[in-house]
């Protein structure tokens, strides 16, 4: 799809002007900005001395959950980036969305086929981050999807 059909095919916001699907992508953009702060905050990151570059071995817990390491934060922000830039254009806001999501739920297959202690861990990932890759993953595709449809004609 070229960028002009995606752009006539996406719903306007009359407030602002920018299809729906720009502002999603944009918030979702903010939404890996923040996580990826906050994944260096001690207090909201629990265990923060045990924060280590990648791997299983960090003990680092983002709100007491989530298993983070300085890689997985970083690549929170660099997702966050990326959302932002990406949000642009209609048609970028949807390829981030849609494949953006696309590799969470690759993330989620990827943590359950591999040993959570063993080197393949490199990011790392518990059982609570798996099942929030999967939901990301959902969220991110439908989003992409639902925000790009066509008006109806009432």
């Amino acid at each position: 799809m070229t960028n002009a059909m995606a752009h006539s095919r996406a719903r306007r916001n009359p407030a602002d002007g920018r299809a729906p699907v720009r502002r999603a992508a944009g918030a979702v953009g903010v939404i890996f900005l923040v996580i990826g702060v906050l994944g260096f905050i001690p207090g909201i990151t629990s265990n923060y001395g045990d924060l280590h570059w990648a791997g299983h071995q960090s003990r680092a817990m983002l709100l007491g959950v989530f298993q983070v390491s300085v890689l997985h934060n970083v690549v929170h922000l660099i997702f966050g980036v990326a959302g932002l830039t990406m949000a642009r254009t209609v048609s970028g806001a949807r390829t981030f969305l849609v494949g953006g999501g696309a590799i969470y739920l690759v993330l989620w297959l990827y943590g359950l086929a591999i040993d959570l202690g063993s080197a393949a861990n490199f990011a790392p990932v518990n059982g609570a981050g798996n099942w929030l890759h999967l939901l990301l993953g959902l969220a991110m595709i439908t989003l992409g999807l639902a925000t790009t449809r066509a008006p109806t004609g009432r």
